[in-house]
């Protein structure tokens, strides 16, 4: 394994003409105002931000990388705090700064991993983490100092997170990823191992969202992209067009049959390294609403 730093494994896969479509989902891809701006129109952070309280208050963004959502939450209200400790210029909290000076939305910068975070108890409304916790060193610890961070009644939302089904598939995963083999900082946990560490720490799930559960895992697909892809096995057996008339969401029971159709492919899924989301909630102490 190639010793590179993150910032010198994404340089070169932006250098390969061939993986420029991969850069581009990735949001890796310059100017970084122009691949923020399209992160916030994006399908996967409409689904994110539908699911935010209101009214817009403090938000921690963890593991902020480039900034591309520490910008999508400021340009929508929020007063943005960046987790980051990397530097980099072009994938750090250099990226961050110069993304925020460039757009002109605020976004405080703090250099610290997740196991310590430094901030007073009860700081923030949100905490949003993106391709985060799968990287924690310490999962169970990062999730206790999220729930002390987070006001009672405050959102966690943990998105696109790597999950495995036994831990013998982690190998597996890893060497299907795109850049762990130059510089070995991926990781994945089971789906119980997420859950465990977020109810130990305190945290109440609202919610799990499987891989075709929502955009917010199955990006860079669209929603239409995504259903012709869910549909296309059975679309191979009776037929396209006959396969949109059962499938069609414009029709009650077309609905249904979508909606089973994703269950029973969810249910079947046990690639290595698959993403879920998850929300989370700090339940309000007693006496408050």
């Amino acid at each position: 394994m190639s010793e590179m730093s993150w910032e010198q494994a994404v340089q070169w896969l932006r250098d390969r003409p061939d993986q420029q479509v991969l850069v581009r989902a990735c949001y890796f891809d310059d100017p970084l105002t122009e691949a923020a701006e399209r992160f916030w129109q994006s399908e996967e952070w409409k689904a994110i931000a539908a699911l935010l309280p209101l009214p817009f208050g403090r938000a921690l963004d963890m593991g902020a990388g480039r900034g591309i959502s520490s910008y999508a939450l400021a340009r929508d209200g929020w007063q943005v705090t960046a987790l980051e400790p990397d530097p980099s210029d072009l994938v750090g909290a250099g990226a961050i700064r110069a993304l925020s000076r460039d757009t002109g939305y605020a976004i405080d910068i703090v250099a610290e991993y997740s196991e310590k975070l430094p901030f007073a108890d009860a700081t923030f409304d949100v905490v949003n983490c993106r391709q985060v916790l799968h990287h924690a060193r310490d999962l169970r610890q990062t999730c206790l100092e999220i729930f002390r961070v987070l006001k009672p009644g405050g959102v966690m939302i943990a998105t696109r997170e790597h999950v495995l089904t036994s831990r013998g598939d982690l190998d597996t995963f890893l060497q299907q990823h795109s850049l762990h083999k130059f510089y070995g900082g991926e990781n994945a946990f089971l789906l119980d191992e997420y859950l465990d560490a977020m109810r130990g720490a305190g945290l109440r799930i609202d919610r799990v969202m499987a891989p075709l559960d929502s955009p917010i895992n199955y990006f860079p697909m669209t929603v239409d992209q995504q259903f012709v892809h869910c549909t296309r096995p059975v679309a191979d057996k009776i037929g396209r067009t006959l396969t949109n008339l059962l499938f069609s969401r414009g029709h009650l029971l077309g609905r249904y049959m979508f909606s089973r159709l994703v269950a029973a492919i969810n249910a079947r899924d046990n690639t290595p390294g698959r993403l879920y989301s998850f929300l989370a909630i700090r339940p309000a102490e007693r006496g408050q609403q």
